[in-house]
């Protein structure tokens, strides 16, 4: 059995902004976060958002895509393996 452990970014809609500050909007929760990083964001802006900070513009087609993606992850639950092809590399 192997473990991965990564870092994720998650694409977020910013809906109101104010200074260095926004709410942004994923999935249906809304959440403040930092716009700090970012020049000149605006209400519209897909971001990716990681550790409450928006780190990087996204398109808006390439947001939908990655979400649609993280919705396969969650429907296939929790035991699903990641790598199918990973137990045959392996050496029994």
């Amino acid at each position: 059995m192997s473990l991965y452990a990564m870092c994720l970014a998650i694409p977020a809609r910013i809906i109101e902004l104010s200074d260095q500050s926004a709410v942004v909007e994923i999935g249906g929760v809304t959440r403040e976060a930092s716009v700090m990083l970012l020049e000149d964001a605006a209400v519209g802006d897909w971001v990716l958002l990681h550790a409450g900070f928006a780190i990087e513009r996204l398109d808006p087609e390439e947001a939908e895509k990655t979400l649609a993606l993280f919705r396969e992850m969650a429907a296939a639950g929790p035991d699903a393996d990641p790598d199918p092809d990973a137990d045959a590399a392996e050496p029994q």
